[in-house]
């Protein structure tokens, strides 16, 4: 795949970074990319594997797409065509989350349980397949939403990891587009031809999620360092830059 230096600055060095920051990938280890047939999760597969095979990280890792059929009447194939002319097969998992989520728990707010029970499937799979580390395409937009949904919803003023360990499974979950604005995803997407696979489950876009996300846009809009700032507050702050309560008041 042919590539401009605008395309090294702006995709495959930022994830270089975060990678080499966090110590995301080992030599030699077994990385699973959980691959929802969006966006973000094929753009990060086709940047990991640019940098596996050019071996950008200065060693050798390997790759291992996996997808979850959820229930819902998706058209797959264009993204296991594509994985598979990137030289690997695509491993569908069947499930009935969709069943279980929809119509016998009837779920009102339905994306916890979703994403608990892909969440499960993933790691279980990933485990039975050998792998270390399971990769997300969770991007620096991602980040700056969960940030305000946890400040928003929780009065939490925290994101998640870069790197994620689960001891239940002893896999790391790792965010490596973690420097990588949703819009140059999209950008990426659009210039490759990438295969998007159409979303079918009913509460698309209509999620507390996504009213975040409209709230950081409008906040873009004033702030347009937000991006920026946002890592830089996360990368450099520290516990003592918080409130310590030393007694609580009753």
């Amino acid at each position: 795949m042919n590539f401009s230096r605008k395309e090294n600055y702006t995709y495959y060095n930022p994830v270089r970074r975060a990678i080499l920051n966090y110590q995301m990938i080992e030599p030699g280890e077994k990385v699973a990319v959980g691959l929802s047939g969006g966006k973000d999760s094929t753009t990060l597969f086709t940047i990991l594997d640019t940098i596996r095979r050019q071996k950008r990280l200065g060693y050798s890792f390997e790759l291992v797409p996996i997808s979850l059929d959820m229930g819902f009447e998706a058209d797959n194939e264009p993204l296991k065509n594509y994985i598979r002319d990137l030289g690997y097969e695509l491993d569908v998992v069947p499930t009935a989350i969709a069943k279980v989520v929809f119509d016998i728990r009837e779920e009102k707010n339905p994306c916890s349980l979703c994403a608990k029970l892909r969440r499960g499937i993933l790691y279980n799979r990933a485990r039975e397949l050998g792998c270390q580390k399971v990769a997300l395409g969770h991007h620096l937009d991602d980040a700056i939403e969960t940030y305000f949904m946890n400040f928003l919803y929780h009065g939490k003023l925290t994101s998640f990891e870069p790197v994620t360990f689960l001891s239940k499974t002893e896999l790391s979950l790792i965010r490596p587009l973690l420097y990588v604005q949703e819009k140059e995803v999209i950008r990426f997407v659009n210039k490759k031809s990438l295969p998007v696979v159409f979303n079918p489950c009913s509460v698309d876009k209509k999620t507390k999620r996504e009213e975040v996300k409209q709230l950081v846009t409008h906040l873009t809009q004033t702030y347009p360092d937000i991006r920026h700032r946002f890592i830089q507050g996360m990368e450099q702050g520290t516990p003592t830059d918080f409130w310590q309560v030393l007694k609580t008041g009753k």
